[in-house]
């Protein structure tokens, strides 16, 4: 009896066995050839969309420049511009200041030729005046104002700034705000431009205007 009952034990053990293999291969099998419905789809894969230079919330074609520029935020937080990619001036950089802040770019392979800041309300305007009066066709120029960019704007400032494609040169006065992209060779205004008085009654700060926010994509030709 006890051999008799070893060995159907162990009978009854391999009949186990070999039913497992067979249930594991079998299970193995159909596991591979299980697809998906199309309609259901596999599982999306995390995908973020490319960023685009400077930020800008739509990518500009080739043959363009990304920018973006934003003026001062009253006489705290300092402008910052942005070019291809670039940060050309920007309080982190620790190179703007009161007034205007002007970057010189080459309109046709993007180089960045030259940077100031000039102070409108304690500076010499002579220095400004140089400065524009030096910049040459085909450069693009971009402009944020910072606390007070008008006060000791004149008429030929003004005027120099209207020939670069500004239409609000000629108001700008006391702590406006102000962000422009204009060049030396254009044939008309140009599109690049936000202005906004200093009213104390529509002011967000209490004797500033808001800060501006200009962005786009200009041609790397100006024609």
């Amino acid at each position: 009896m006890r051999v008799s009952g070893l060995l159907r034990l162990t009978a009854l053990f391999f009949t186990l066995l070999a039913v497992w293999l067979f249930l594991r291969s079998s299970i193995s099998l159909n596991t591979k050839n299980i697809r998906m419905p199309r309609w259901l789809g596999m599982a999306p894969k995390e995908s973020q969309a490319p960023k685009s230079k400077c930020g800008l919330s739509k990518p500009c074609q080739d043959n363009f420049f990304a920018f973006k520029i934003s003026s001062g935020a009253a006489n705290v937080v300092g402008p910052s511009m942005c070019f291809e990619n670039q940060i050309l001036m920007s309080p982190v950089k620790n190179n703007v200041g009161r007034g205007l802040n002007i970057a010189l770019v080459n309109g046709t392979t993007g180089e960045v030729m030259k940077m100031s800041a000039f102070d409108m309300y304690l500076g010499d305007p002579k220095l400004l005046l140089k400065f524009l009066r030096e910049i040459s066709e085909g450069v693009l120029v971009l402009v944020a104002s910072y606390d007070d960019p008008g006060t000791k704007m004149n008429d030929e400032i003004r005027k120099l700034f209207s020939s670069l494609g500004s239409n609000y040169a000629k108001q700008l006065g006391f702590r406006d705000s102000w962000v422009f992209l204009g060049a030396k060779d254009l044939r008309s205004k140009s599109p690049f431009e936000q202005f906004l008085k200093n009213n104390p009654q529509t002011n967000k700060y209490e004797g500033w205007p808001e800060l501006l926010e200009l962005e786009g994509c200009v041609p790397k030709k100006i024609l």
